[in-house]
């Protein structure tokens, strides 16, 4: 597995995932400023993955802070915690990293601001390392809901390229995959980025987990010929009742797979699931450039001035989730805010 993002001295480094799967190239992040570009343009993508970009932000924005009073520096670093949230308002891992980061400083009332700079440095590398276990531990919940011989749908990428390492729903593919299933992978190409193509086909490939690509809307098609066994996705944000919001065309596999009979779940650890929201009517969801959909490396495919709109994100109601997979364990129904954040609700 490609390393998602990783220090190098006082530099962040991760790869581009824009230039996949034909190139492998490093983004370097010299600066909080750097990392924010990254996020808002798509160098690095995924929940986990962007919070983890965001604790290195953090530490990289510690460094910027010309100051020994703590009063001073903190001021500074709560100013640049709200830049970096600004980025990506869906998902809620990036606000659950900067907090926690935050919380370090807190915590570190007094001491040397040199001292709290290194610690924030620390604490984003466990944030990291962290991310790469929980993503282990989903793996071995979920593959025991994978029947051998399975053929799965999954969409986007929630494999180790949107995490620190592993993967949330591709986390539990090659756990199966490891534990010698033969097991058969459908990626839905995911417009307009092409995450299924260009990322999950390509991590696939490389573990040697059989996989083929179709059109986002070959889905339902394929569930009503009974060539789905299941379907498994990451997600973004998950709202206290269980309501879930993850890449564009999630809801759609999710209302197809219901209506089919066919397992729909969805991984993700529980740092994603968001106690604080009621239900998906409260995620706010992103809208992106009409160029994406218009534009295929910047050239034109449609006609000139056309019009188009770019949700990246939808929200699966939770009826339509068979299980929510975490590090925990598995959550099933009834999907309530009592039940889903208590530890003996996991099976």
């Amino acid at each position: 597995m490609i390393p998602t993002i990783k220090w190098d001295g006082n530099q962040v480094k991760m790869i581009d995932q824009r230039k996949l799967p034909h190139k492998i190239e490093w983004y370097v992040a010299r600066s909080y400023k750097d990392i924010i570009r990254a996020i808002e343009n798509m160098v690095i993508r995924g929940a986990p993955a962007i919070g983890i970009a965001g604790a290195m932000a953090i530490a990289l924005g510690a460094y910027s802070i010309k100051t020994r009073s703590y009063d001073t520096f903190f001021k500074r670093i709560t100013e640049i915690a709200e830049e970096i949230l600004s980025t990506r308002p869906t998902a809620v891992n990036l606000r659950w990293a900067i907090e926690r980061m935050i919380r370090v400083v807190n915590r570190m009332r007094g001491k040397p601001v040199f001292e709290i700079k290194e610690v924030l440095r620390e604490e984003s590398q466990k944030i990291l390392e962290e991310d790469i276990e929980i993503n282990r531990r989903i793996g071995k919940n979920g593959e025991k809901l994978i029947p051998d011989g399975a053929t799965i749908l999954t969409h986007c990428n929630a494999g180790s390229l949107a995490t620190g390492g592993y993967g949330t729903a591709l986390g539990v593919i090659r756990a199966a995959h490891e534990a010698g299933k033969k097991i058969k992978v459908i990626a839905d190409e995911t417009r307009p980025w092409l995450q299924g193509l260009r990322l999950t086909v390509f991590e696939l490939m490389q573990d040697g987990i059989p996989v083929k690509v179709i059109v986002d809307s070959a889905a339902g098609y394929l569930m009503k010929e009974g060539k789905i066994d299941l379907v498994i996705t990451g997600a973004d944000r998950i709202a206290a009742n269980g309501d879930t919001a993850n890449k564009i065309g999630t809801y759609q596999l999710a209302v197809l797979a219901k209506e089919n009979n066919i397992p729909f779940y969805v991984a993700a650890p529980t740092s994603t699931i968001d106690p604080n929201t009621k239900d998906g009517s409260m995620i706010p969801i992103e809208y992106r450039s009409a160029d994406e959909i218009l534009k295929i490396d910047g050239r034109q495919i449609g006609p000139k001035d056309a019009e188009a709109l770019n949700p990246v994100f939808d929200i699966t109601p939770a009826r339509y989730i068979t299980a929510i997979i975490t590090e925990k364990g598995i959550i099933k129904e009834p999907y309530k805010k009592e039940n889903i954040l208590k530890e003996e609700s996991y099976g």
